[in-house]
């Protein structure tokens, strides 16, 4: 490995991926059984997906796989943030202070991600 090398745990869009598993999991627990296998489900899955691709995509050896997963990432932060989320806020099983702090959340971690791709494609 390169003396560039940044473990993929100290990546601030890794830390923020890893934070919103934190958060939607917290969200998670607390809707009932019902809820969970409704929207639940889906939007953990898809909240967990962020940091996983981001993971897999770092350990690719070529930028355009490495890409292509960072791509599924954000695919994932949007199904997780601006549907499952929103359907969560929109049906009155989260507040508007989980539902906002996800949001903020989301747009961090989107324009940190934006500008990781860029940066991958620039480092080639």
């Amino acid at each position: 490995m390169g003396k560039d090398y940044v473990p993929l745990k100290d990546l601030e869009v890794y830390q923020l991926a890893r934070e919103l598993s934190r958060k939607a999991w917290a969200i998670y627990e607390e809707l009932s059984w019902k809820d969970q296998k409704i929207m639940g489900d889906q939007f953990i899955e898809s909240a967990d997906s962020v940091g996983g691709n981001i993971a897999e995509g770092y350990a690719r050896y070529h930028f355009r796989d490495r890409v292509k997963f960072y791509y599924y990432s954000r695919g994932s932060l949007s199904e997780s943030c601006n549907h499952w989320l929103e359907l969560l806020y929109e049906r009155k099983r989260i507040s508007y202070l989980s539902f906002k702090e996800i949001k903020d959340l989301q747009r961090e971690t989107e324009i940190k991600l934006n500008n990781f791709i860029s940066s991958t494609m620039r480092n080639t």
